[in-house]
């Protein structure tokens, strides 16, 4: 939003309104799509329903694409954006954790509120323990600082490593993302055939 912002795309004024209505217009298509259902975004990781990981790579790949766009045309700075630290080894110890309970209860943390906010209970209890592990977190935090701050590798993004240029590496993204439907489709078309 600040790069509209200091772009003049967007009045600082009318920046909350914006954002109010982006959100709310985010939460409609994810409620439309289902992501309120816990067996909807689990059905993923147990190949029954890939309406969910559609949806997230379409919006990065749409994400992606879009930005390039339009620092393509000046609108914004692609390449001003802030880029935080990376620390590895904190990185993968909580994609496992994070990925551990994405399948365990069919939830992130932005679809929970989803859920709730449709007043579901599964989505209440993933938050209420969300709240309980962030609270465990702070407490144990002196004894954790030494992991969360370990193998950090700066502000580096993967276009630095591969020495891709942003619009290579979107090109490359783009191919991976459509090969990846049609793997979904085809896992899709076979479970649907196979006969128990």
């Amino acid at each position: 939003m600040e790069s509209f912002i200091s772009t003049g795309l967007i009045n600082s004024e009318w920046s909350s309104v914006f954002a109010v209505g982006i959100g709310g217009a985010i939460g409609f298509v994810l409620e439309s799509s289902g992501f309120s259902s816990s067996r909807k975004v689990a059905g993923t990781f147990y190949g029954y329903d890939f309406t969910s990981l559609r949806v997230f790579l379409m919006a990065g790949i749409t994400s992606l694409i879009g930005l390039l766009y339009m620092d393509f045309f000046g609108w914004i700075d692609f390449f001003s954006f802030n880029i935080p630290d990376t620390y590895i080894w904190p990185t993968l110890l909580g994609s496992i954790f994070m990925g551990v309970g994405f399948v365990a209860s069919g939830f992130c943390p932005g679809t929970s509120i989803l859920s709730a906010a449709i007043g579901k209970l599964d989505g209440w209890i993933f938050i209420g323990s969300t709240m309980v592990g962030i609270f465990l977190f702070t407490i144990l935090f002196p004894l954790l600082e030494p992991i969360y701050n370990a193998g950090n590798l700066g502000a580096i993004t993967i276009t630095d490593v591969l020495g891709l240029s942003s619009y290579v590496y979107a090109f490359i993204v783009t191919l991976i993302v459509i090969a990846l439907f049609y793997l979904a489709t085809l896992i899709r078309r076979r479970k649907t055939t196979v006969k128990y």
